[in-house]
């Protein structure tokens, strides 16, 4: 199958300025990207201990992490910002609230704005879930936990407005009224109110208390229920913002002709797609037998070799085929370590132990290398111009009189007039 990326680039005409607007040296210009358009995204689960400050919850703190562990969380760390510039941090309810009235607001704030400050999306992930729901739900009545539900929402949305930009506002709606994995106090809710009234509550609540953030539909269901749903909440007059496609692939790569169906299935509603929790194994697969994944159970899970290869190839044929689609805004991979990765899977691009495998290597060449436009001098043309060609994304101008940023729009269009850059020291 091909993949043609060429949409993703653009070419746009620079007409650089000094600070007081007239035509600035007509000498060479150093362009850099500084961002792309699309979010490339990972998890970033694995630095709240690091970032966040001391906490009593699952998640451990910095007090507590031997030398040994700073060390390597902050090797992680730097391996993440050298290819990603999208991050989901985790807000299970459980875990961010384990008692009334107690949530982790500070400890995920302080890791929310240290990714903001260097330029990173923040996304929430979930403000609603059945999994995970607080034990202490369990004894309120119907409308008592809708109103828990509620004033979660505000708070959080509201508590990090100008740092999560996105949320993922529920998650997993198509099970949620079937759900029987465990007694949980969402689930009861969703069969008294129906799956629309679940997402009508998290999206217009979410809304008001934050109206900046874009707000997101995410499940693991890619079939006709889910587009029965999406369906069905449109026509109730609910806004959604992206809607995500979960692709975790233990039992195995889904191939790109697959890929590709499932992304032009959930492209006719118009809306942007957002592949929100991609994982690759590499290592043996899960026995194709097993419905719900978390029935497999293995003492260990090595990676090995063999499946490291197979790993890198389909994971930069799953990259291609999504970027190929001119609806996915995002791909977020669901990890970048081994050490702790759901279900003990080795689906991270990083061992246990932080040395690299073959994935990581491939996708830091694509995305910060044949997908970026590293700093380069570029002379204006007889007419004064800069010609760029870059994947769209934000960048930065350079040149003896100051620099500028500018950004190259998904949409640009080449025959447009040029662009004005104006130069600030």
């Amino acid at each position: 199958m091909s993949h043609d990326l060429s949409p993703r680039f653009r070419d746009v005409s620079l007409r650089i300025l000094d600070a007081d607007g007239a035509p600035a040296d007509p000498a060479s210009v150093v362009v850099e990207q500084t961002r792309h358009a699309f979010g490339f995204g990972n998890i970033g689960f694995d630095f709240l201990g690091l970032l966040g400050g001391a906490t009593s919850g699952p998640d451990g703190d910095r007090e507590a992490l031997a030398a040994a562990d700073v060390a390597l969380a902050e090797h992680l760390l730097e391996a993440w910002l050298a290819v990603f510039d999208t991050v989901t941090l985790p807000f299970y309810w459980r875990f961010f609230e384990p008692a009334p009235g107690h949530p982790d607001t500070a400890r995920l704030q302080a890791t929310a704005r240290w990714f903001a400050d260097r330029g990173v999306r923040v996304k929430g992930h979930p403000l609603v879930w059945h999994t995970l729901a607080p034990a202490w739900l369990l004894d309120r009545t119907d409308a008592e936990v809708e109103a828990a539900i509620r004033a979660r929402i505000r708070r959080d949305a509201s508590d990090f407005s100008g740092l999560v930009d996105q949320w993922d506002a529920i998650n997993e709606v198509v099970i949620l009224p079937d759900f029987t994995a465990e007694d949980n106090a969402v689930t009861r809710l969703a069969r008294s109110r129906g799956r629309v009234e679940m997402v009508r509550m998290a999206f217009e609540t979410a809304r008001e208390a934050d109206p900046s953030a874009r707000l997101v539909l995410n499940d693991f269901d890619l079939s006709p229920r889910y587009e029965r749903l999406i369906e069905e909440c449109l026509a109730a007059g609910i806004r959604i913002d992206a809607i995500g496609l979960q692709t975790h692939m233990h039992q195995g790569f889904r191939g790109e002709d697959q890929l590709a169906s499932i992304l032009e299935r959930f492209a006719r509603f118009g809306l942007p797609l957002q592949l929100t929790e991609t994982t690759l194994v590499s290592g043996d697969l899960m026995p194709p037998e097993i419905v719900d994944l978390n029935d497999h159970v293995v003492s260990e899970w090595p990676s090995t070799p063999e499946g490291e290869a197979r790993q890198a190839d389909e994971l930069e044929r799953h990259y291609r085929t999504a970027l190929a689609h001119p609806a996915v805004e995002s791909l977020t991979m669901w990890g970048i370590t081994d050490a702790g990765a759901w279900l003990g899977a080795p689906v991270g691009l990083l061992r246990a132990d932080g040395s690299e495998k073959p994935s990581y290597a491939m996708l830091r060449n694509l995305i910060r290398g044949k997908w970026w436009h590293a700093p380069r001098a570029i002379a204006p043309d007889a007419d004064g111009l800069i010609r760029v060609r870059g994947f769209a994304g934000d960048y930065r101008a350079t040149a003896a009189a100051g620099s500028a940023t500018f950004s190259i729009a998904p949409d640009a269009d080449a025959a447009a007039a040029a662009l004005e850059v104006r130069l600030t020291r």
